[in-house]
């Protein structure tokens, strides 16, 4: 995979590329990660990337030529664009697992008061990770890309994203780890027995049980079997 990023602020994501698991795997070669200014783009004799709204109003607009002969220089037919902005549809982990997959990602991030409109009609996707507003779209690009670039084979072991929160639709089960018992605090014996088919069944009524309580909004995605539909009515009824 190739991950192209166009924004004003291209040291934003040294860090991403530093650290932890996405250094790793860059080192090993399992993603192309580059960044393009796009004001490196512009035909106004300042630099200027950005003029005041039409119809007037607070903040400058990014225009769109320095943003457009920038994505241009990059785009290829198998490239997807991403435009990163609050009136997206709002980012999950299905679209993570959708994105991972593809060949080259293109990533439009925003400054000041927003973009000029028409740069929408050049995106295949507009996408958002909440409902709140950031001074940039390169805050929200990095959270995407470390979604994103988790879910690469070999970037980390593939048995370990299979039960995260929200790719079987039900957050996490609950997890332990050594000592078995701390400051009075047991850990669940079930876990202790080497029983796999019991620590299974455990695990998934436990992630019923977490959804139920914290996000039970999810489980009206789900198709439950008999015995889970009892397990979240009866959380769901104490709740």
């Amino acid at each position: 995979m190739k991950i192209t990023v166009l924004s004003l602020f291209p040291e934003y994501f040294e860090p991403l590329l530093r650290t932890s698991i996405i250094k790793r795997a860059k080192e090993k070669d399992l993603f192309e990660f580059e960044t393009v200014n796009f004001r490196e783009f512009t035909k106004e004799k300042h630099g200027h990337v950005d003029d005041t709204p039409y119809g007037g109003g607070a903040g400058m607009v990014l225009s769109c030529q320095p943003i457009l002969d920038a994505l241009k220089s990059v785009r290829t037919p198998r490239s997807k664009v991403i435009l990163l902005t609050p009136q997206g549809d709002v980012f999950q982990q299905k679209m993570a697992l959708d994105l991972s997959k593809e060949e080259h990602l293109i990533f439009l991030c925003g400054h000041y008061e927003g973009f000029d409109e028409r740069i929408r009609d050049y995106v295949d996707l507009q996408v958002s990770i909440g409902d709140f507003v950031l001074t940039g779209g390169e805050g929200a690009c990095m959270v995407i890309c470390d979604a994103i670039l988790r879910l690469i084979p070999g970037v980390i072991k593939q048995e370990s994203s299979h039960d995260d929160s929200f790719s079987n639709g039900l957050l996490e089960y609950p997890q332990y780890t050594k000592p078995p018992v701390y400051e009075g605090k047991a850990v669940p014996e079930v876990l202790l027995s080497g029983h796999h088919a019991n620590i299974a069944k455990y695990r998934h009524e436990q992630a019923l049980i977490k959804t139920a309580k914290n996000r039970p909004d999810l489980l009206n995605d789900l198709d439950l079997s008999e015995q889970d539909q009892k397990v979240v009515d009866s959380i769901l009824k104490n709740k």
